[in-house]
Formats: C-alpha cells, structure tokens, sequence
C-alpha cells in the first residue's frame, strides 16, 4: 500500500476578495487584481504585496498537482497577512468569517483531501472565541492558524490566555505561524525579513508561550509551530542557559526549565536539510514532527518531503512524520482521511 501523506501547512484563498477598504473606509487591507488567466496580484491599496498563482484558490488544481507529489491531504487555512489583526475588531470578526466561509466549502466539498484551520480576530478576546466556537461548532475545522504576535504583543499576554484555554477546552489544534516580523522595516534588503526574522517570530512565540505558562497551565493544548519552530530549536541551549543563568529575568511567570516542553508540542518538518530535521527530530521526537510544506510559496518544500524520502530514516520514524503526527496533533483518525 503507498504510504499515506498529509501536508499539515499549506495555504489557500479565496479567488474573489471583497474591497474591505472602500467597505470599511480605511486602508491596510489587501485585495486581488485578476491580471492576466491564472495569476493575480494581491495589493495593499496602491502597493504590490505577491503575485500568487490559480492553485493558491483552486481546489482541483491543487488535487491533481499533489496526487503527483503523492500527497493526498491537505491541511488549508490563510495566507497570514489576512490575519486583520490591526482592523477594528468588528471589521476582524467580519474577514475571519468571509474567509472561514470560503474555506469551508472547500472543506465539505473534498472532506477527504482537505482539512480546514480557521481565523480569528484575536484583537478581541470575545470575539474571536466567538468565531473559534464557531469554527469548531458550525464549520468542522480541526483547529486555527494564529500569528507569532498580536500588533506586536507577545502571545503570553492574559488577553490571550481564554484564546488558548477554548482551545483546549473544544480541543482544537492551533498551528502558530510567523508574521508581522520584529525588526521587518530595518532589513528589507535580501529578503532578510523571511530568511532571519520568521525563524526570530516562531522563537519568540514559543518562548512567550513556554515562559508565560501557557503550557504549563494548558498541558493538553495542542500546538504546532511553523518552521520547524523557526531559530528555537537550535538555540534551546542558549535559552535554557538563560533560564539557569538569570532566573530573575526568565523564570518570572513560570519556574520549569524550558527544555521540559521539548516534545510537548509539535513542528512541522520545513528545515529544508537533511541534518537539521535529523537534530529536529532527536530533540522533540519523531512523533513531534509533522509533514508541511508551505505550498504554494517558494519558500516552502515544494516538493513536499522529497529530501526526507532520501534521508536513511527508520520506516517508522517516516510514517510519523508523513501521517500520525499530524493525526495526533488534529486528534483525528487514519480513516477520516482515507481515501
């Protein structure tokens, strides 16, 4: 039997935006110019944000070109800079629902090959448990998608934490994914912000968490980072000697030693070399180590794990990574998704 494939961080779009600026009367919100067949500019008012191509919003596009990668599953949810989380709250609630809605007919529609994550309107705690009740209750996504940071508050804030306990209380995943990058206006130049500071972000949302007791207080919440965990991992040295070191400064709000979480939560795979997700997976364990690709981007693994094919891993350590990670991580079963 082929060995069973899904890829846990994917993006998609709807094909039509509505004009929120001119619905809401300010700027900062991104729309679609269609400008040439199977291409579309997203546009910040006058500003060229990407260019993104049909199979970031063609559902069957996207089937055919993954059942050549030998992928059947797909887990879905939205390109961050459609987090809103600058909006007015009610504007916020009002995009997550126009793209939660878009994504979940797309979600009914092929329940086998694609897996929804919401969004939330996380400038407002209300609100956005609101929606994530919602999306659990109405819509049958798995979990959400949230961003590093919050307009730039970390995501131990208080206001954050009843975000976090309905997600453990209606046992939705939450995938944590870089954005609104610390540092972005000052090093523009090389694609720095991409290369440097989202693997900075996905440290700095896993050290907010583990620092503020987010898992301490929430054990059975059930977090994957992009990434894999971005530039934490590699420096978990250098934050538990922090921690040993300057307790006063570390320990503040939670007093357990950081290296304890290590195989709390989940990463997905996305090192994009073989010795790195080998140091990955000895550190949190393979179970820990989820398949995703960040497809369409090319900044993702567009050929969707073919390095880890090649890598010398056990049979079993590549079935957890390529399927019962995720399983875990969404708290689905194997037959839920087969085909």
């Amino acid at each position: 039997m082929d060995r069973i494939k899904i890829d846990m961080h994917t993006h998609i779009f709807p094909k039509h935006l509505p004009r929120f600026s001119e619905k809401f009367g300010y700027d900062g919100f991104i729309h679609l110019e269609h400008h040439r067949t199977g291409f579309a500019r997203m546009m910040q008012g006058d500003k060229f944000f990407r260019e993104i191509e049909e199979n970031c919003w063609n559902p069957e596009l996207r089937i055919e070109e993954y059942e050549k990668l030998g992928v059947q599953t797909q887990v879905v949810c939205t390109i961050p800079v459609m987090f809103c989380y600058d909006a007015k709250p009610e504007h916020g609630l009002e995009i997550a629902r126009f793209l939660n809605d878009d994504l979940s007919e797309t979600t009914h529609k092929y329940p086998k090959r694609y897996i929804g994550l919401g969004t939330l309107p996380m400038q407002d705690t209300k609100l956005a448990i609101q929606e994530l009740e919602r999306c659990k209750n109405e819509l049958g996504f798995k979990g959400i998608q949230i961003g590093s940071n919050v307009n730039n508050e970390n995501l131990n804030e208080e206001k954050f934490f009843p975000i976090f306990e309905a997600c453990q209380d209606l046992g939705m995943a939450v995938l944590v994914h870089p954005w609104n990058m610390m540092g972005k206006e000052y090093m523009e130049k090389y694609w720095l912000p991409w290369l440097v500071g989202m693997p900075a972000e996905t440290s700095r949302a896993v050290c907010s968490m583990i620092f503020g007791g987010v898992f301490e207080r929430l054990p059975q919440l059930r977090v994957n980072f992009a990434h894999a965990g971005g530039s934490f991992l590699p420096t978990i040295g250098r934050v538990e000697h922090g921690y040993n070191s300057r307790p006063d400064l570390v320990a503040i709000d939670n007093p357990v030693n950081p290296r304890k979480y290590l195989g709390k939560f989940w990463v997905d795979c996305i090192t994009h070399d073989p010795t790195m997700l080998e140091y990955v997976l000895k550190t949190v364990g393979d179970d820990k180590v989820t398949l995703g690709s960040d497809y369409p981007f090319p900044l993702g693994d567009l050929e969707i794990g073919k390095f880890i094919d090649d890598m010398n891993l056990e049979h079993e350590v590549k079935d957890n990574i390529y399927c019962h990670a995720t399983l875990q991580w969404l708290d689905i079963k194997l037959d839920d998704i087969r085909l």
